[in-house]
Parts: C-alpha cells; structure tokens; sequence
C-alpha cells in the first residue's frame, strides 16, 4: 500500500512572482488578468516527478475556484536534487485583488508520493496614483 508519508522525501522550494497583464484585462466586464511565474527548486533528497497540480484561487468578493489539473503547462518536469523547472502559466479574476495556494504532487523514482504545498500569494492589479 503507498500512504503519503509524513517525512518528504525530498525538498522542494517553490518561489512564485506575479504581474498584472493590463492588455488582457478588461477591467469594465470584470475581468482581470494576472501572470504567475513559478520556480521549484530541488534541494535534496530523492529525484522526484511532478505529477499534478491543484490551485484554489480566491477573489476579493470570496470566490473561490479550484483548480486540479496533470503536469503544468503540459509537462511533468523530473527534478534532479540541484535542478529547477520554471513556467508562467496564467490566471484571470473577477476582481483586482485576489489570491492564490495550493500544492503540487510528485512521485519519485520508486514510487513514493508526496505533496508540496504552495503558500498564498496575492495577484494585484498595481495601485494607480494620480
């Protein structure tokens, strides 16, 4: 039987930057585009596949819409320890703020899954000043 197991087998760091994509948003049929590149890092431990992925994204009005999906932009990156995997991939809100979490599945070489949760982060439309 393969339970999760409590201790990962491996670490994987995960590091997420956003931008607001103004030509894709259209902010009178609410309708707010966002990018979000993310970066996982190997940092030790068993080599590792990554399986799926599962958002939960979240609107200022408390919207919440899930996400579960294989690979990520249609590929399942194996990570090496020392090796990352970059990808931007994209999401669209009904609100200009809004926020994002979830977790990544992976599966090692011999067989082992485990899951690597990913902290929210927020998508803003940037603050116009006048």
């Amino acid at each position: 039987m393969h339970g999760m197991s409590t201790t990962s087998p491996a670490r994987i760091r995960i590091e997420i930057e956003t931008r607001y994509l103004p030509e894709q948003s259209q902010p009178e049929a609410a309708r707010y585009a966002f990018a979000y590149t993310v970066r996982m890092s190997h940092e030790g431990g068993a080599p590792a596949r990554l399986l799926d992925r599962h958002w939960i994204i979240t609107d200022a009005d408390g919207h919440s819409e899930e996400v579960r999906g294989p690979g990520v932009v249609g590929q399942h990156p194996r990570l090496e320890p020392g090796e990352s995997f970059q990808y931007t991939s994209g999401a669209v809100l009904r609100t200009p703020v809004g926020q994002m979490s979830g977790s990544y599945g992976w599966q090692t070489d011999d067989d082992e899954h485990f899951r690597s949760p990913i902290d929210g982060f927020v998508l803003s439309m940037p603050r116009v000043l006048h």
